[in-house]
């Protein structure tokens, strides 16, 4: 037994695999997406979004999502640039259990502006958003899953990073995790993903 996983982390190694590396698949396919050099690029359809019954009394359970199924603790990571300029683009990172528990963050664009916003959701959405008076020309995105809570936070250089907002999420459950993207307008718009990676948890946080 032991020669066998010592040989099956040998081939892990060589391949450049990992156990948190996971095939990917779609929920809400996109007509116009391509994938690669690490690259995400998709137009995000109008009509699209997420969100569940608080103030505006409708459910959407409709934006593109490029996922892996992950278990347990983790980090995932991504670098997001989009086109936004229609109220309400939005794009960046969920974290995902099934349509009533679920949470999103990344920009969204409100009144002509970029915000930081996260979104959690369990049977009811509620909204979280810090305007900025900058438009970055990208944003880094990090939530780290670890027992029944998850740390939402985000970086404009990968190095100092700030905390939006620390959720509880129900432990022990598999989830789907990965990139996220609406446009619940009537324009579609272009996302840009790159640096996307799920992980074991980094301790090496730098408050801004």
């Amino acid at each position: 037994m032991a020669k066998n996983v010592t040989g099956l982390l040998i081939v892990l190694c060589f391949t450049g695999l990992s156990l948190f590396a996971q095939q990917r698949a779609w929920q809400n396919e996109p007509k116009t997406w391509k994938e690669y050099d690490g690259r995400l690029v998709e137009t995000v359809p109008a009509g699209t979004d997420y969100w569940r019954i608080v103030h505006y009394g409708f459910i959407r359970d409709n934006g593109p999502f490029r996922y892996q199924e992950q278990s347990g603790d983790f980090e995932a990571k991504v670098r997001v640039r989009g086109h936004y300029h229609e109220l309400y683009h939005q794009a960046g990172l969920m974290i995902r259990i099934d349509e009533k528990n679920w949470i999103k963050t990344g920009i969204e664009f409100v009144n002509g502006k970029q915000n930081i916003s996260a979104v959690v959701t369990r049977d009811f959405s509620d909204w979280s958003v810090i305007p900025r008076r900058d438009s970055p020309a990208f944003l880094w995105l990090r939530l780290q899953r670890q027992n029944d809570a998850v740390k939402i936070e985000f970086s404009l250089d990968d190095k100092n990073w700030s905390m939006l907002r620390m959720a509880y999420f129900p432990p022990r459950v598999p989830v789907k995790i990965g990139m996220v993207a609406a446009a619940p307008g009537k324009q579609e718009f272009e996302v840009t993903f790159d640096h996307f990676t799920v992980g074991p948890i980094t301790s090496t946080t730098k408050e801004e």
